[in-house]
């Protein structure tokens, strides 16, 4: 199919051409002095867009193996683990820490709305024996595009005076929407690279307090590739303790130049924008969006519920096979049920109208009722026309 595919799944994301010159360079040996410059870096300049002062650690794996390095860093087996299921990435979380040997404790959710932090200071008020050790939360829930309150979160920890560490996954939320590690008090960030850093997948990342390290230092499940120890010794000097992900690290140089110069601020005003301008687009189709409260709302995707008896599985390939278009599918609970656009990274006006565009002709093409002028909504959106 003539022209270029459109993939606007929220994650992984287009990966812009500055970064893909990038990574086309030679492989240079690891343990040079050329690496240790790149290395000592990007760890240094990664450290703002997760809003902290303090250690960022890169593994090379997807934001899984950060779910899995945040606890068996911090946690001894047996230990009991809040966690708030806002949808399916919540849900996989919780049976890895299952099956890491912990025991996880899961707030169910109604998958249409962020964590409700009343509930979990509720029960950490209950646990008057502090037999909680962490409290786990997904910023931006992928699969349902609703977004938790992590500093109203942390003053449920506070609120109920509980010792917890706080970990929240921010795998399609950092670099796409406002997130501050270090002034919302969360003790362990998990990052991964193939959403807002716009590099393909292959590095996440854990952004650790001295809380977390110091219950590092305490904890007793056995780890030794996600070990934290031997990376920040060898972090110290820009170097690795095993082979890194050596071009992708070059990639990320140049994503973190790219959104210097952007700002980050900007960056979050960007996503903003382009996901109200997909809200009112989707509301001018008369179609319902996931998330059912609008602060919870999205900026890096927006989650669109299927008219009764209209398959959103179909309807996507439908999409993909006559526009060459690549949507988000529903996950878990809501699988068939929705489609998801995806709005975050490398993004501008003209690839958002075009995107939209791709959703109003795939559902005319597929006989599913809508009202038409959802891409008119959208531009009157950009254009400041609505109130």
């Amino acid at each position: 199919m003539a022209g270029r595919h459109f993939l606007q799944i929220p994650g992984p994301t287009n990966v812009p051409d500055r970064i893909l010159r990038a990574m086309d360079r030679p492989t240079i040996d690891h343990r040079g002095p050329g690496f240790a410059a790149l290395g000592r870096r990007v760890l240094e300049r990664i450290r703002p867009v997760f809003g902290t002062q303090g250690e960022v650690i890169i593994y090379p794996a997807s934001g899984t193996g950060a779910w899995e390095a945040a606890l068996v860093n911090t946690l001894s087996p047996g230990d009991a683990v809040l966690m708030y299921e806002t949808g399916q990435f919540a849900r996989l979380w919780s049976e890895l820490a299952e099956r890491c040997g912990f025991a996880p404790e899961v707030i169910p959710g109604d998958w249409r709305s962020g964590a409700d932090p009343e509930a979990i200071r509720t029960r950490l008020e209950a646990d008057s024996g502090h037999r909680i050790k962490a409290v786990c939360v997904v910023h931006n829930e992928t699969s349902t595009g609703c977004v938790s309150d992590i500093p109203a979160v942390r003053a449920a920890l506070d609120a109920a005076g509980h010792p917890a560490l706080l970990m929240v996954d921010t795998i399609s939320s950092l670099a796409s929407i406002d997130y501050r590690h270090d002034a919302w008090g969360v003790d362990v960030t998990i990052a991964g690279s193939q959403k807002g850093l716009m590099l393909p997948p292959g590095l996440s990342f854990n952004a650790v307090s001295e809380k977390a390290l110091a219950s590092a230092a305490s904890a007793s499940t056995p780890c030794s590739y996600w070990s934290w120890e031997p990376m920040r010794k060898a972090n110290a000097s820009g170097m690795f303790p095993y082979t890194p992900a050596t071009n992708l690290l070059y990639g990320l140089d140049e994503a973190l130049t790219m959104l210097e110069e952007e700002g980050l601020a900007q960056v979050f005003a960007r996503h903003d924008r382009h996901a109200e301008a997909t809200r009112c687009a989707v509301r001018a189709w008369d179609l319902e969006i996931l998330c059912r409260v609008p602060e919870h709302y999205s900026s890096s995707l927006t989650a669109v519920c299927m008219p009764e008896g209209h398959d959103a599985d179909a309807y996507r390939k439908v999409v993909l096979e006559n526009y060459d278009m690549s949507l988000g599918s529903g996950l878990g609970e809501v699988a068939g049920k929705i489609f998801r656009i995806g709005h975050l990274g490398d993004f501008n006006d003209l690839t958002l109208l075009g995107t939209l565009c791709g959703v109003e002709m795939g559902l005319h093409k597929a006989g599913v009722p809508y009202r038409p002028g959802g891409v008119q909504a959208a531009m009157d959106c950009l254009d400041g026309k609505v109130d």
